[in-house]
């Protein structure tokens, strides 16, 4: 048979791909073909007519709502989580097989897919029928998932500032940037250069494009707040909650509540603005509640609950955090390190891993002008401890391929990018196929190499990258030692616990729900 498909996550980064390829060896695999459509973050390339006419089904793996729906319309349709083509690719393959046998003896009950529902450029995955902490949980990771682009250019752009400085020779890289916008290494009483790039910008100075690269990384930084709680109000309310969450976001980057109170002015401005779209009003009102109404009162509302009741808690509560942090030093420092590892290898990109990669991104943030911060190490360790899970399940495919099915050893071959990358997700399919034995083995290796990141003292500018990213890390061969250490450690384990014999059948973990804990 032939099929088509289309795969799409909330971040439309690796979850997105990774689906497409475990339809595409499911179905080689069953004798069959299929073309996927990868609706990601960077756009899409639409299947072709000819395509889709000629398919005998369609599978959507998506996690949010697909584009251009109505193109599929008339087709047996097969629709799940984007979290079950990675781990059971062959089962959507085989419902799909049973869809077409059930429409060519029924054709008048055969599933169709729907024209496309009214969903805009935006788009989020909520279940509403989910228990209160899975929704909040969805909010919560829609925002995170919308802030990481801002986040990435951002850091790197900053990082690259830093590097470029140093090149071009500026003292301690110092660079002051018209008397708004510093670029500091150690505090310089007399900086080297002090120019103004908007009025005087020269081509021909380092320092000059050094500081441009800083100005617009700060910039984009400067978004991470407001876009969390923007989005977390959006996810809340649909479009009525990005007013008010984003600039309750901005209002809270200003005052210093950072991303504890950008979460609260999300959940605030999100509620407030999903109540007042509820409000019965008069005919005539109601072509001016979304344009005035709205966005007026649910402004006013959460912009007063943060200045007025929440603002001064909030901030001594995150001053509180980055002094502690900072405070941290020896043993302590080490035990945050392994913390942060075992966290990031838990659930691989699922909301452990997102918290504890948020922490380190918004600390980056508030160290965009420091020099050897804790938050730098923080960064590094995240990092680190989140290349490792796909870098030893890789190591292992390759030195024991015995121990793994034909398609772990292909996903084998994919983790060395995926994992050099710091895409963790590239170790989900080993995952949720044996989550006893291969979930343990990757905290053991993360944790470790976040304990010894921060042993060895690196730092990291870049909130992703890999090892693309080496020339921006404090110490790099130390870095890389330390992944190197936590990838041995993650394969010999796993090798260990695979070879001790069989472990549960697959159906028996999903039964209990461990698969999707990884997934």
């Amino acid at each position: 048979m032939k099929f088509v498909g289309v795969t799409s996550c909330p971040t439309g980064i690796a979850h997105t791909y990774m689906a497409a390829e475990g339809l595409e060896q499911a179905a080689k695999a069953a004798g069959h073909t299929i073309e996927v459509e990868t609706q990601g973050s960077a756009g899409f390339d639409s299947l072709s007519p000819e395509s889709i006419a000629a398919a005998d089904a369609v599978i959507f793996a998506v996690g949010v709502p697909v584009r251009e729906r109505a193109r599929f319309t008339g087709k047996p349709l097969i629709e799940a989580d984007v979290k079950k083509a990675i781990s059971d690719g062959p089962g959507l393959i085989a419902q799909a097989v049973a869809a077409v046998e059930e429409a060519a003896a029924n054709p008048a009950a055969a599933q169709t897919g729907p024209p496309a529902p009214a969903t805009g450029g935006l788009s989020t995955k909520v279940d509403n029928q989910a228990s209160v902490g899975v929704r909040i949980r969805q909010w919560l990771m829609t925002g995170v998932s919308y802030m990481i682009p801002f986040v990435a250019a951002g850091g790197i752009l900053i990082a690259l500032g830093f590097m470029v400085a140093q090149l071009a020779g500026g003292k301690n890289g110092a660079i002051v940037v018209t008397k708004q916008y510093s670029l500091t290494g150690p505090p310089v009483p007399n900086p080297t250069h002090i120019i103004n790039i908007v009025t005087d910008f020269n081509p021909a100075d380092g320092m000059q494009w050094a500081a441009l690269l800083f100005l617009i990384g700060g910039a984009s930084f400067g978004f991470l707040v407001p876009i969390l709680s923007g989005f977390i109000a959006f996810a809340i309310a649909d479009r009525p909650g990005l007013a008010p969450g984003i600039v309750g976001g901005f209002i809270a980057f200003t005052i210093g509540t950072g991303f504890l109170g950008g979460i609260a002015t999300g959940f605030i401005g999100g509620f407030v603005a999903l109540w007042i779209s509820h409000w019965k009003v008069p005919k005539g009102v109601r072509g001016i509640m979304p344009v005035v109404v709205i966005p007026l009162l649910s402004v006013l509302i959460t912009g007063a609950i943060l200045i007025l009741v929440l603002g001064r808690p909030l901030k001594a509560l995150t001053d509180g955090l980055a002094s502690w942090l900072h405070g941290l030093s020896g043993a302590n420092l080490i035990l945050l390190g392994v913390i942060l590892g075992l966290m990031m290898a838990f659930d691989m990109g699922g909301p452990v891993n997102k918290v504890a990669y948020t922490f380190a991104t918004t600390g980056l943030a508030a160290a965009a002008t420091a020099t050897g911060s804790t938050n730098l190490k923080v960064m590094a360790a995240v990092m680190a401890a989140g290349m490792t899970p796909p870098l030893g399940l890789a190591l292992a495919t390759t030195i024991r391929s015995h121990l793994f099915s034909e398609a772990e050893r292909e996903n084998g071959k994919a983790a060395w990018l995926l994992g050099a990358s710091f895409i963790t997700e590239g170790a989900i399919p080993f995952a949720a196929a044996d989550p006893l034995r291969v979930i343990p083995s990757c905290m053991l290796g993360s944790g470790v190499t976040g304990g010894l990141v921060m042993l060895f003292g690196n730092t990291l500018r870049a909130p992703h990258g890999g090892i693309w990213v080496t020339p921006l890390i404090g110490s790099p061969l130390l870095y890389l030692l330390a992944i190197a250490i936590g990838t041995v450690i993650t394969a010999a384990a796993v090798i260990a616990l695979k070879a001790a014999g069989p472990g549960p059948a697959k159906t028996e973990l999903d039964a209990a729900g461990l698969a999707e804990v990884v997934v």
